[in-house]
């Protein structure tokens, strides 16, 4: 029975309608982005010293799945940034139309949390359309030349004692091994980006 629903959520996170969403795919170069972190700082891909790739997760402060994936990003953070893949975690939402994902917001909760990886703003609202992200958390894993090479979730489960697949540090272990990440693409699960309109 465990083997029959491990396959059902194994169809329903690879099932993913990539052509459906806008912005990158795999195989896109990624272009590089300069945002405020909560550290008070400008940061950009490119400033990443020694990268072999990149971790980049659309997220926020509010949203329940977003909560409740922070400590497997700070965990991924710490196991991978020391072999070349380092998180750059990315706040899309409009804080107008949820306050609680404010700059500031931003700055308590990585505070709180001590988060171990760059907790960016995206103001304006000009870097998660291109990428195409439409839920937080939402993953997007380049290599060193910000090709893309993995899109959707972390893994198959909100809750972390339920994990069974790993899909992403399945997918960096993959470019770790010079391999191709299979699958390279999931079903992003989580709240959907608050835009304007």
């Amino acid at each position: 029975m465990k083997k029959i629903f491990q396959i059902l959520v194994m169809v329903l996170f690879i099932s993913v309608s990539a052509t459906a969403q806008n912005g990158y795919k795999i195989g896109s170069k990624a272009t590089d982005f300069s945002l405020m972190g909560t550290d008070g700082e400008m940061h950009s891909l490119k400033e990443i010293e020694g990268a072999k790739g990149y971790i980049v997760i659309f997220t926020c402060n509010h949203c329940p799945y977003s909560v409740a994936y922070e400590d497997r990003i700070i965990a991924l953070q710490a196991e991978y940034a020391p072999k070349g893949y380092s998180v750059i975690a990315i706040n899309p939402n409009d804080p107008e139309l949820n306050p609680g994902d404010s700059y500031e917001n931003m700055r308590v909760r990585a505070k709180e949390k001590q988060f171990n990886f760059l907790y960016l703003f995206d103001e304006g609202q000009k870097v998660y359309p291109k990428y195409g992200a439409t839920k937080t958390p939402h993953v997007f894993l380049l290599d060193a030349k910000r090709k893309v090479r993995y899109i959707g979730a972390i893994d198959d489960s909100t809750e972390a004692d339920d994990v069974d697949i790993k899909f992403l540090a399945n997918a960096i272990d993959a470019l770790i091994a010079n391999e191709t990440p299979s699958p390279a693409n999931t079903k992003a699960i989580g709240c959907g980006i608050k835009a304007k309109k």
